[in-house]
């Protein structure tokens, strides 16, 4: 079926956990395959696509700090996780034969290309997927408040958030509430209102400040990833107004590199 995009630059972020499949830490090869095939459908249909990945398969930081760990050596410790689970997803994507670039926030330059803004936008333009890796590059930071950054500095028109394992947003954690109640759309401020933890609060408030929207969903069901750029509604909408249509018009990118 033909994929008439409603997007034309999106910013995908997906949990560690995602990479992992079945297994209980790592990553799963076969997993990584599928992710890149969703996300391949949607690039070859001529949506833009930044990808920013968390590390939680291999490594949490509260958990080490709870353990005694310095929080901000915990935190970096996290960011050199996400950087294997970019590799990995560059290497697959490469391997479909998909035009793609990996930035780090924390420079490494044998290993990929320190994030420069202009320069990640230039990568847009040359057609090629941008993977976002070491979030923010500083500690205390999420990942996902790294892709609410990411998202606004790329000018992307919205924010989509694959959870490994859940379906979109609830007013409870459904793996231990039965009675978990999912909403279909919710405003950025209610969502903070609720304490929901299905997202980070600097991330959603980030988002919320610069209205820019975001989608979270199930990216294991296949096509839910089409459906969603395609203008579907599939998750859960987080939107400024109650009506959940808005859509963030993003500035005019400013061109550095020829």
């Amino acid at each position: 079926m033909r994929l008439t995009p409603r997007y034309s630059r999106i910013l995908l972020k997906l949990s560690g956990e995602s990479f992992k499949g079945a297994k209980s830490f790592g990553i799963d090869y076969d997993t990584v395959k599928y992710i890149a095939g969703e996300i391949n459908r949607v690039h070859n249909a001529g949506v833009s696509i930044g990808v920013v990945v968390g590390g939680g398969n291999m490594w949490r930081g509260a958990d080490y700090e709870a353990q005694g760990m310095d929080r901000s050596s915990a935190d970096h410790a996290g960011m050199l996780a996400t950087v294997m689970n970019a590799l990995v997803l560059h290497d697959q994507l490469e391997r479909d034969g998909t035009l793609v670039r990996t930035m780090t926030a924390i420079p490494m330059p044998t290993v990929a290309e320190p994030y420069v803004r202009s320069r990640a936008l230039h990568h847009f333009e040359r057609d090629r997927i941008v993977i976002f890796a070491a979030g923010t590059g500083n500690p205390f930071m999420s990942t996902d408040t790294a892709a609410s950054l990411r998202a606004l500095e790329m000018n992307a028109e919205v924010l989509v958030m694959a959870k490994n394992g859940v379906d979109g947003v609830y007013d409870a954690d459904p793996a231990e509430e039965a009675t978990a109640k999912k909403f279909d759309h919710i405003t950025h401020h209610r969502a903070l209102e609720l304490g929901l933890r299905a997202l980070d609060s600097t991330a959603l408030s980030l988002a919320m400040d610069n209205k820019m929207p975001i989608l979270v969903f199930d990216m294991f069901k296949p096509g839910n990833l089409a459906d969603i750029v395609s203008g579907g509604h599939v998750g859960t909408r987080i939107t400024i107004d109650a009506a959940g249509e808005q859509l963030h018009m993003p500035q005019q990118a400013t061109q550095v590199y020829a």
